[in-house]
């Protein structure tokens, strides 16, 4: 389990300076969707993933620390969570992710006791 879920593991493979956008993501279950835009600042660093026809456009906001790795050749960012913990991941507003402590703090809430942070199943 990771203390800081908004930085990237070391394990990750982390990939600074590289644009994300539009690369698959995958969760340990299936394809999910593909990333609409991301963050490496440390302590912020994350991914917007557009869930597309999949759950009907959803955004959701995913954690670095989520993230397991990156495949340069198939564009692909693998992750620590399931399809079903994406699916009930609160969606993501553009208008609330840096400018609304209260989101973020619903984001953190819902990955530690509902994620893959908890300590079940799925812990990172």
């Amino acid at each position: 389990m990771t203390d800081d879920m908004w930085n990237y593991g070391t394990g990750a493979g982390r990939l600074p300076g590289v644009d994300l956008t539009g690369w698959r993501v995958e969760a340990c279950d299936g394809h999910i969707g593909k990333v609409d835009r991301h963050s490496d600042e440390v302590d912020d660093a994350c991914l917007v993933v557009d869930t597309g026809a999949w759950i009907f456009g959803k955004e959701v906001l995913i954690p670095a620390s989520a993230v397991t790795s990156f495949d340069l050749e198939e564009q692909a960012v693998h992750l620590a969570l399931s399809r079903e913990q994406v699916k009930d991941a609160p969606e993501f507003h553009s208008d609330k992710h840096f400018a609304d402590r209260q989101y973020r703090e619903e984001i953190t809430q819902y990955y530690r006791t509902g994620g893959p942070f908890s300590g079940g199943a799925g812990a990172i």
